[in-house]
């Protein structure tokens, strides 16, 4: 898994009914893209997570120059 400051983070629910959890990426603390992340919630709450298989990275979108 490869992110870049700005990207998301989607960790999906793990049973019926919980919604996904998204955080946005602030940091990238490991080489070349890699885990672990500094990540901030919708909430303002900043913490450090190295993903598991159960997330999905979304990465920002470049709009291009004009």
């Amino acid at each position: 898994m490869r992110a870049s400051k700005g990207d998301k983070l989607v960790q999906h629910g793990r049973v019926v009914g919980q919604r996904d959890h998204v955080v946005e990426v602030v940091e990238v603390l490991g080489p070349e893209g890699n885990p672990p992340y500094r990540v901030r919630a919708e909430n303002g709450h900043e913490t450090i997570m190295s993903p598991g298989p159960d997330c999905q990275v979304k990465h920002e979108e470049k709009h291009p120059q004009r």
